[in-house]
């Protein structure tokens, strides 16, 4: 949860400033968006650890963002706006927000709940069991397997970076991954450059094909990597 990346999405720059110092009091890194499309696009370049959205923004509402956001992955977000609504709060929570907050809040208790729905996030996916297809990775094993026809589990012998990168993969399967996002996240205490990326991301390629999953790791030409659609 230390030194997370909060994405703060919301027009108002007085209420932006506000909860970017609040946070980043508390250890947390903080990028800004002022409209649904930026917020968006710095979801896919910065894959920050939650959002924190306003629903009344140009371009694409909170509600827009928030469909796309569930479309990608499990990326958790708090709504805080000023539309108070029970249906508003209802709508939000079945789209898949992890909290709703009304304004005017106190930043300090936006801050709270942000630490709490990290470690919520942290704890559950210490030990959460990631699968796509045939693919399976258990985080609190550190156990990687590709499930064969029959049932029948083949145990990937991965090394520490793979199985980060096969678990970044896992957590947002059709999402393309930058090179420099794989970096930052997989193999944060090396100071490798892009192309190291490439040779893990070769290397876990061919020990999911030799266990039988073939073509999951689709190179973006470009952009980075993503895996292919389940079958």
């Amino acid at each position: 949860m230390e030194n997370a990346l909060i994405c703060v999405v919301e027009d108002d720059p007085d209420i932006a400033r506000i909860l970017q110092t609040y946070l980043e009091r508390e250890g947390l890194r903080v990028v800004c968006a002022s409209d649904g499309e930026t917020a968006l696009q710095q979801h896919l370049s910065l894959s920050p650890a939650l959002m924190l959205l306003d629903v009344n923004i140009p371009k694409k509402d909170g509600f827009a963002v928030m469909s796309e956001l569930r479309r990608r992955g499990d990326t958790p977000v708090i709504f805080a706006t000023a539309m108070a609504e029970d249906i508003d709060k209802l709508t939000a929570l079945r789209m898949g927000a992890d909290d709703y907050v009304v304004k005017p809040f106190n930043p300090a208790e936006v801050v709270a709940r942000v630490k709490a729905v990290l470690r919520r996030v942290s704890g559950a996916g210490r030990s959460g069991v990631l699968r796509h297809g045939p693919i399976e990775a258990d985080l609190s094993a550190h156990v990687a397997r590709v499930i064969g026809m029959s049932g029948e589990p083949t145990a990937l012998n991965l090394t520490l970076s793979e199985f980060r990168i096969l678990a970044q993969f896992l957590n947002a399967p059709m999402r393309v991954c930058s090179r420099g996002e794989i970096l930052d996240a997989c193999l944060p205490e090396s100071e490798a450059l892009e192309r190291t990326v490439d040779s893990h991301v070769s290397n876990l390629r061919r020990k999911l094909e030799t266990a039988g999953a073939t073509g999951y790791v689709v190179n973006v030409r470009g952009v980075g990597y993503r895996l292919a659609a389940a079958e």
